[in-house]
């Protein structure tokens, strides 16, 4: 979801940033790079290593659960026109041609994001952090969402923006198709610099020839799978 077809990005940043200043904690927008695509722990754990002192399980839980207040009241802020370019475009032309989408998401605010996007009418299921508690790379989530669409891994392809996505994606069996530059992401075949220039068809190019083959008449054309 993030990255590909929203940016929650800045507000991220903002939230972390803030919650950093109270603190006392250096932070930076590299700081906050590392960050991108893993859970809420984890991401704290990031901030977490400039810190002078050590901080018990409970303070961590409730820096958490603060900076996610911060984040929690950014989010009513966003609207439909807040969809990455492309995106609704593509999830719509998904659709016509039958494919099942699901949204593979670390972030427990999914279903906040979504509603205020209004993207949930455009897919089938999500899976989110909600749903699993080990976070990308970890395969965990994109398995519940292939799980969730009735779909093995092997006939589904991950869009992903976040290098911690692409690794979750191919340890979950599935192929791979990265949003964003080639520097960030060197070993993957198929790659756009946004889902603006991405087509069905390149979604489906990604799928190895057993999984991308024409299917038969009683399988139905649905049964061809993207996750996201």
């Amino acid at each position: 979801m993030d990255g590909v077809l929203v940016t929650t990005d800045d507000l991220h940043f903002r939230a972390w940033q803030r919650l950093a200043g109270e603190e006392n904690i250096p932070f930076s927008r590299e700081i906050n790079h590392r960050q991108r695509g893993i859970g809420r722990m984890e991401s704290l754990d990031v901030l977490l290593e400039q810190a002078v002192r050590k901080y018990r399980d409970d303070e961590k839980r409730a820096l958490a659960d603060r900076k996610n207040s911060y984040y929690g009241e950014m989010l009513k802020t966003l609207t439909p026109d807040d969809a990455l370019p492309g995106a609704r475009r593509l999830l719509r032309e998904l659709r016509a041609r039958h494919i099942k989408v699901a949204v593979a998401s670390a972030s427990r605010n999914t279903p906040i994001i979504m509603r205020q996007v209004d993207l949930f009418k455009e897919v089938d299921a999500v899976a989110d952090g909600n749903d699993v508690t080990r976070s990308k790379p970890d395969p965990a989530v994109f398995l519940l969402a292939a799980q969730k669409i009735g779909q093995p891994p092997s006939r589904c392809v991950v869009v992903e923006d976040a290098p911690a996505g692409i690794e979750g994606g191919r340890r979950a069996g599935m192929a791979v198709f990265a949003i964003g530059p080639r520097t960030r992401h060197p070993d993957v075949a198929h790659i756009a610099d946004s889902l603006t220039v991405v087509t069905v068809d390149d979604l489906l190019a990604a799928l190895p020839p057993s999984a991308a083959s024409p299917l038969s008449d009683d399988q139905g054309a649905s049964s061809r799978t993207r996750a996201t």
